[in-house]
């Protein structure tokens, strides 16, 4: 199968809004209008409880993986298979089903990076969680998951995805300008009650 050709279907993969599909069918809610008006899973878990988060978390992390892992049989390229996990996650963020708008792309990001460099992925993805730990903040775990990716790309020696790593890390940045204002004001809501 030809590049294009996984290009598009991780991209329509990507795409799917499962933290919408999954609101809207168990719990009668669309997260685009409530809480932090997004689609991924923290906020589909605040809106309608834990499990239903995490099988928002759970999908949205495969929609990254899966792609990436079925191209890796038959493309043998770090740049092409990066083309591959960068389709899946614009999917996420350029939903075609949501009118080309979508959410923050975090789980796809991890999903798409494990099937990349699953080590170095896990060791960014501990990261991430020690820090929604010691802050209380999605956002900030979200934020150190993109800053540690490059690095933990450079320091295994996964120096081809490190340009993936590195242009993801610019897009959560984007897609976290607003946590990041509100972090800056002190108004960032906290998923952890911190004492």
């Amino acid at each position: 199968m030809s590049l294009i050709v996984w290009f598009v279907l991780a991209y329509i993969l990507g795409s799917i809004p499962f933290g919408l599909v999954i609101a809207k069918s168990m719990c009668g809610l669309d997260p685009r209008l409530d809480g932090s008006k997004n689609t991924g899973a923290t906020n589909v878990a605040r809106l309608c409880g834990t499990k239903y988060g995490v099988a928002t978390l759970v999908l949205d992390v495969l929609k990254g993986l899966l792609p990436v892992a079925f191209a890796s049989a038959w493309i043998d390229s770090d740049m092409a298979l990066s083309m591959v996990a960068l389709a899946a996650i614009l999917g996420h963020v350029f939903s075609c089903f949501m009118h080309f708008k979508g959410g923050k792309a975090v789980a796809t990001t991890v999903g798409a990076f494990l099937a990349l460099a699953t080590w170095p992925t896990i060791i960014a993805a501990i990261l991430c969680l020690l820090m929604v730990w010691l802050t209380g903040h999605v956002s900030m775990g979200s934020l150190t998951l993109a800053l540690a990716l490059p690095v933990c790309m450079l320091l295994s020696g996964n120096i081809g995805y490190l340009p993936m790593a590195l242009v993801v890390m610019v897009i959560l940045f984007w897609r976290h300008k607003d946590n990041i204002k509100r972090l800056a004001r002190g108004e960032e809501n906290p998923w952890i009650k911190k004492d």
